[in-house]
């Protein structure tokens, strides 16, 4: 079997010599080159075509999220973010890289963990990271940088965005004070996906939207203040004992560590075990919906890895709920939501821009929660 082809950039001479160190421990691993700035790993990704690249967020030269949307929009690679940001601007950063087509991030090695335990994890990731089929950023190309200072508006429900066939359609605007629920769940590539489907979701309506993304501390920490830069939705992390419904259209991730659930009108967090190695889980999300609002409640599954939340997508449907499936062709990985697709949960499969305007079109025929 070929060796695993990796591209390490990194500005820290020390820190580059302890990742390269590591990776030529392993015998199912060769470093085919480093670099020391952004614009020079940029070049050396387009020249030598690793399986992977490991990426700084901090680079001279051309940062990590430049060359993270150059790298994705021109010649696609799996990217394993290594940073040790943990403060708002530099968390900030790592997200907009994320968005960009970077596949997963992992924490530099701190030193307090045992010997070997950072190492085993880092080369994990590394082949894990290995194996997923990227695709294409073609909004990047258009200037993700720019959407960054200036989030695009979402549409309101007198100009919803259209359904998936393409033809104009009238969405009734009287769900307008009539609550409704919309869940949401992603893992690999999700960051990106989240942004595009929710600043598709008219602000106007009344909605508790509800979502649990797959990514670890520390780097969940302000995720959810990040995607309100994004898409003019007001998103915050969901406190236990406040109620479902709201007079406002909001959005709630479940927090770090902590799964989210519907129960009696109310959203508990719980510290239950882990459910598909996740914490918080989908499942976890869309079977207590089921159980409470199935038939209030329009449900999406995005790009993903692993099989969180295809059971739960299955109980909605059962339970009454418009229940959709990112599509394999714009998902960074489909399993997730091919995982659902197999088991017949989901109404339809869309490619993430069509699903906005689909969860817009459905709620005109979702009965309101009161």
């Amino acid at each position: 079997m070929p060796k695993i082809r990796v591209l390490v950039v990194e500005d820290s001479l020390t820190v580059r010599e302890h990742l390269l160190e590591v990776l030529r421990s392993d015998p199912d691993l060769e470093v085919v080159g480093e670099a020391s700035n952004g614009q020079l790993g940029v070049e050396l990704c387009k020249k030598l075509r690793p399986d992977v690249m490991t990426l700084d967020m901090h680079l001279p030269v051309m940062d990590g999220v430049t060359a993270t949307e150059h790298i994705m929009g021109h010649f696609p690679t799996p990217i394993l973010i290594v940073s040790a940001s943990t403060n708002r601007g530099d968390l900030f950063k790592t997200y907009d890289a994320l968005a960009a087509g970077a596949v997963d991030v992992l924490e530099k090695d701190s030193g307090r963990e045992p010997e070997g335990v950072w190492e085993a994890r880092f080369l994990s990731a590394v082949k894990l990271v290995s194996r997923i089929r990227v695709i294409t950023h073609p909004r990047v190309r258009l200037g993700m940088a720019k959407r960054r200072s200036d989030p695009p508006e979402a549409p309101t429900s007198q100009t919803p965005a259209p359904p998936a066939n393409g033809r104009p359609t009238s969405v009734q605007t009287n769900v307008v004070g009539n609550h409704r629920v919309v869940a949401l769940g992603a893992s690999t590539g999700g960051p990106g996906a989240l942004v595009q489907v929710i600043s598709g979701i008219p602000r106007d309506l009344a909605l508790t939207i509800l979502v649990v993304l797959h990514i670890d501390d520390p780097f969940a920490t302000a995720f959810a203040e990040w995607l309100s830069t994004q898409t003019h939705h007001r998103v915050r992390y969901a406190r236990g004992g406040e109620p479902l419904m709201d007079s406002t259209s909001r959005v709630l991730m479940a927090p770090p560590n902590k799964h989210l659930i519907a129960h009696n009108g109310q959203l508990l967090l719980t510290s239950g075990p882990e459910r598909h190695s996740c914490r918080p889980s989908v499942d976890e999300l869309f079977d207590s919906l089921a159980l409470g609002c199935g038939p209030h409640t329009v449900a999406c599954l995005l790009t993903g890895m692993g099989k969180d939340g295809a059971s739960g997508l299955l109980a909605l449907r059962k339970a009454g709920a418009h229940t959709i499936a990112q599509d394999e062709a714009t998902s960074v990985v489909w399993g997730m939501p091919h995982e659902a697709v197999m088991l017949g949960a989901a109404e339809r499969v869309l490619p993430v821009s069509e699903i906005a305007g689909a969860i817009t079109h459905a709620l005109s025929k979702v009965p309101a929660l009161r």
